[in-house]
């Protein structure tokens, strides 16, 4: 029955339905082996030569697709076999599958949350940590219904050429930063470390504590990626006639917001809660086109000097992001079209005075929106858990 390559995946597929995961991973992989040994011998006889070489590539693309193939069918947390221009965001390109208890995931994720920690308190890099979460996030299309084609938090931005939209500008130094902590541990996703930094960060900056969900799957390869378009842009750009042009064909900075947003199934007040973690960071002009190359919060770091601030202490996460966006009084501090229009406009500003009246309030919004916003377009491997329970 092994003898095609057919037989054995409808084989596996059978299996696929009656047998526990740990079990079909077993199976799966012998009979690959056996599909491997039977081409093998085949060819062999047919060419009266020892192929090496090909038994060689035999074996190889026999581990890729039974790590594909449990990924696929029952969601179980291999390694990915990525794209050869992103071996540098992994340093671990092919393990082998391990089907994990929901127990040992939440040892490993708290072992990995600790890492984490001495990340960012190191290197001073809360935001971009918390941007390469929101960035995996926010490709999420909800009139899209099959994963990963929906996008969302999957992981997939850790592929090219996803990592390579203009959007993704610099994220690369975070993948860099994670990419050990997520290839160290078995069971434990890309999707999840991401999202898990992003929270650890936002809470070592003095925000909120996020409970944080887990369990997510991941995108397989560089083809679940998404196109290109799907995240917000900070300002038009400048069309034949000298006039602002938005994407999709947006008539305003407000606009433009909505579509992006509303794309994504979130509503006025999350986009304006969510805008407030913009209180973390700065723009780069070599990286989004937009800033000065330094300010007098920026000049000195720390972390890598440079850059426009949206708020003067860039690494502490309170409401001054919204207390300045209403002053707008100060010019070494960043106010973008996108940000302006929290306040211009009158569906987003009851929210943007609202924050800037009550850390309190922002706080509980942000956490609300927060959690939502880690939870778009995910497919669970497990029933969701919480490190907590």
């Amino acid at each position: 029955p092994f003898s095609s390559g057919a037989g054995a995946s409808r084989f596996i597929i059978a299996l696929s339905q009656i047998l526990p995961k740990p079990a079909f991973s077993v199976f799966a992989f012998a009979i690959l082996t056996e599909v491997t040994n039977t081409m093998q011998t085949a060819l062999q006889t047919s060419m009266g030569i020892t192929c090496r070489a090909t038994a060689s590539t035999l074996r190889s693309q026999q581990g890729q697709a039974v790590r594909r193939l449990c990924s696929a069918m029952h969601g179980l947390p291999s390694r990915r076999v990525m794209a050869p221009r992103s071996r540098a965001l992994s340093s671990r390109r092919s393990l082998v599958v391990a089907a994990v208890s929901v127990e040992d995931k939440k040892k490993a994720l708290k072992e990995a949350k600790e890492k984490i920690k001495d990340v960012i308190l190191s290197k001073h890099c809360n935001p971009i940590i918390v941007r390469l979460a929101w960035h995996d996030s926010g490709s999420y299309d909800k009139s899209i219904s099959s994963f990963p084609q929906r996008g969302g938090a999957n992981g997939s931005i850790r592929f090219y050429p996803e990592i390579n939209h203009a959007a993704n500008a610099g994220l690369t130094a975070a993948l860099e930063l994670l990419k050990g902590i997520a290839d160290e541990k078995d069971g434990v996703g890309y999707a999840d470390v991401f999202q898990l930094a992003s929270v650890t960060a936002i809470e070592l900056a003095g925000g909120p504590k996020i409970p944080l969900r887990f369990g997510r799957k991941d995108a397989a390869t560089e083809e679940d990626c998404v196109p290109e378009g799907r995240l917000p842009a900070g300002a038009a750009a400048t069309d034949d006639k000298g006039g602002e042009e938005w994407p999709q064909g947006a008539k305003s900075a407000g606009d433009h917001l909505r579509k992006v947003f509303y794309r994504m199934g979130l509503n006025d007040q999350e986009i304006v809660a969510l805008s407030g973690a913009h209180t973390l960071g700065r723009a780069k002009p070599d990286r989004s086109g937009f800033g000065k190359k330094e300010t007098k919060y920026t000049k000195d770091g720390p972390g890598t000097p440079g850059g426009s601030s949206w708020t003067p202490e860039w690494l502490n996460f309170d409401n001054s992001y919204f207390t300045e966006l209403k002053k707008q009084d100060d010019p070494d501090l960043l106010v973008l079209e996108t940000d302006n229009c929290l306040i211009a406009d009158e569906g987003f500003r009851p929210y943007a005075e609202k924050y800037a009246e009550s850390q309190e309030a922002f706080f509980k919004d942000y956490t609300e929106a927060h959690l939502k916003l880690s939870e778009l377009g995910s497919e669970w491997v497990d029933e969701p858990f919480t490190l907590d329970d």
